[in-house]
């Protein structure tokens, strides 16, 4: 649900209201009671990123981040399945 941005022409009075899409925008203004109330046009919605990075590894599952983990212990962190092919096309 959008939150909309209001000013009353009466009493200068703005705020700011959570109301659904569908929702008849208000006409009373809660300060001064008069029907003088109309909604502005806003910059529309933005996009919010949360969080230590965005990155496509950010939001990988438990079981992923493990067997990561389990290959950096075992090597430098190089891909095990490119090497054992540049292996056997040595061969």
């Amino acid at each position: 649900m959008p939150t909309y941005e209001y000013q009353c022409e009466a009493c200068e009075h703005q705020f700011e209201l959570f109301q659904s899409i569908t929702a008849k925008p208000e006409r009373r203004c809660p300060r001064c009671g008069r029907l003088k109330l109309r909604r502005l046009i806003g910059p529309g919605a933005a996009i919010v990123f949360k969080g230590s990075g965005f990155y496509k590894t950010d939001y990988r599952s438990e079981s992923y981040k493990k067997a990561a983990a389990a290959d950096k212990s075992n090597g430098n962190g190089a891909d095990t399945t490119s090497s054992k092919k540049e292996k056997t096309a040595k061969k």
